[in-house]
Parts: structure tokens; sequence; C-alpha cells
């Protein structure tokens, strides 16, 4: 498997640099990474040289394509860029692991876009997922808590600390908490939607998710951060874990009470899951229905934030 990586620089909360390393010593050949300019291309090639990858660096995607027939495009670039370079990348004939949020512009439907990628993708037998991550921590979850019990009526709570500020972090932030309720709930509709943020670094969300014949009242809890480590829980019905992290060993772990127990990273599930849907031509866990509905309901509840930043404008 031969993977190129669009943004495998750190500026911000980048993570191409990991998703990298996961591609590399799981079997994935990285052999290159496309930049916006020369200098943050080396240096993000630079990078990957600590994990043993020899990456070429490259600024055009069409010289990339040419020069290295990538099977695999990684794309963690800005997500304004996203669209784009869907598109160039399918019909470029490569498989794609993109980034949340899938797509994000204002130039465009999502919905429709969605439908497109898609319909192309599957025409030329390739494959899309989004890195959507932490559903793969959903069985370290239940190992740490217990058994989730779904009743007819729900809490579910999430905190994170997005390194941007403003409306910003919702298409930062939210679609994890989205991607959550998808896997512990299954499909559903959102009602109710409320914000509360008086200034640019914090804000708060609340909405009704709907799902068969059942509720969920849920609390999404954003502050801005620069800094790592950012905290970092969710859980449902009051089963809510805290994320810990131990840099000098790059060790992941969830809190519960008292408890404490190492998970895997999940970030690096995904790439396994990609790869493995790769290898098999299965769908990935974070497919084409999953994707369409985080993009949907993340798309209603920034449109109706708009109308609330509007009423309620912070204080310079």
């Amino acid at each position: 498997m031969k993977v190129s990586i669009i943004g495998a620089g750190r500026t911000r909360n980048g993570i191409g640099e990991y998703i990298g390393k996961y591609f590399h010593q799981h079997g994935g050949q990285v052999i290159s990474a496309l930049g916006t300019s020369e200098k943050t291309t080396l240096q993000a090639c630079s990078a990957l040289r600590k994990y043993g990858i020899n990456a070429h660096p490259y600024t055009r995607f069409d010289e990339m394509v040419k020069n290295e027939k990538p099977e695999v495009m990684v794309i963690a670039s800005p997500s304004s860029t996203h669209y784009e370079y869907l598109l160039q990348s399918i019909d470029s004939g490569a498989h794609v692991f993109c980034e949340k949020p899938f797509i994000w512009t204002d130039r465009i439907n999502p919905s429709e876009a969605v439908e497109e990628i898609f319909g192309k993708a599957r025409s030329k037998g390739l494959i899309v997922a989004m890195n959507s991550q932490w559903p793969f921590a959903l069985d370290d979850y239940k190992k740490i808590c217990g058994k989730v019990k779904i009743e007819e009526r729900n809490t579910f709570f999430i905190e994170m600390a997005p390194p941007v500020s403003g409306r910003k972090m919702i298409s930062e932030s939210v679609p994890h908490a989205l991607s959550l309720l998808y896997c512990l709930l299954g499909d559903g509709e959102i009602e109710n939607l409320r914000f509360e943020s008086k200034e640019e670094r914090a804000m708060s969300i609340r909405f009704t998710y709907l799902f068969g014949t059942k509720t969920c009242d849920v609390f999404i809890q954003l502050a801005y951060q620069e800094a790592q480590p950012r905290p970092f829980s969710f859980g449902l019905n009051g089963q809510i874990v805290s994320r810990s992290l131990d840099f000098e060993n790059y060790e992941t772990y969830f809190n519960y009470e008292n408890k404490k127990m190492r998970i895997t990273d999940p970030l690096e599930s995904s790439v396994k899951d990609f790869m493995e849907a790769f290898a098999t031509g299965n769908e990935p866990f974070i497919g084409a229905q999953h994707i369409f509905h985080n993009l949907s309901l993340l798309k209603k509840i920034d449109d109706e934030f708009g109308a609330f930043e509007k009423r309620n404008p912070w204080k310079r």
C-alpha cells in the first residue's frame, strides 16, 4: 500500500504526522507528503523521518500523483480544502482516508457533495473513510464503565478543548460528539437545539437526539485551549470517562471513578480499520452512511449557531 499525505504538518492541531506513523507501523509505505510551501513540506517530511519514514516532499498535487502513483491519499489538510482534494484524489484513482470534518466549505451543499464524492468513488471501486477516531474507543469505554444500558430517555455529555475559538469550535470538535452518538445510539435527528456562549473561548451546546422511539439529552461543552494536555471526557447516562495522556511513553488512559485503564490509541485503530477495508474491499467503519449523517447534523448545528451569534454578539 503506497500512501501519500496531504497536510502532514503540525500547524495548530494537525495529526497528519501521526496518521503517517500508524500507516507505516502497520505495513503501509508512506511515500510522499504534499504541503502548501517548500519549507512546510520539508519540515513535515523531516518530522516523519523519526518514525523511519522517508517521504518525498511536494507542493503540487498533479506532480506528486504523476511521480509517486499513490494507492491511498490521506487528507489531513485544513477542512476548507477537503472537497477539492477528495475529488482530485478519487479522479487519480486513489482510495481516501480523510480527516474530519469530511467537507467544510460555504461554496457547496454538503449533502450533494457527499453524494457526488461517493458516487465517483463507487464507480471506480475506491474506499473512502473519515477519521473520526473516538468511536474506536467505545469497547474500552465499556470495559472500564461496565455495560452501557440504553433507556427510553438518556443523557450524553462530552467535554472538549479545541485549539480554535468562536464558531470554528463547532466544526473542529462537534463531529466527535456526533460520531459517538451515532455509534452508541444509531441514526437520529436533533431538536430543541440551544446554545450558550458569552465569549469566543467558551461554548455549550444542548439538544435532544431522537433515535427510534427513544431520546437522549445531549450536552456538549467546549472551551478553547491551545496547549496539551487538553481535557477530554464523555459518557452516556452518567457513566463519564476522562482521558489522560502519558506524553513520555505516548500512552492514552481512560479514568472512571477510582479506575484507570490504558487504551489503544483510537487514531491507530481508525487507521487499521481503513487498511483492513482497503485489503478486503469491505466498507470502513466510518463510511458513507456515517459521514452523511455526521455532516448533515453538523451543518444544522453550525447554521443555527450562526443565527444565535447574530442575536447574541460577543463583547469584544
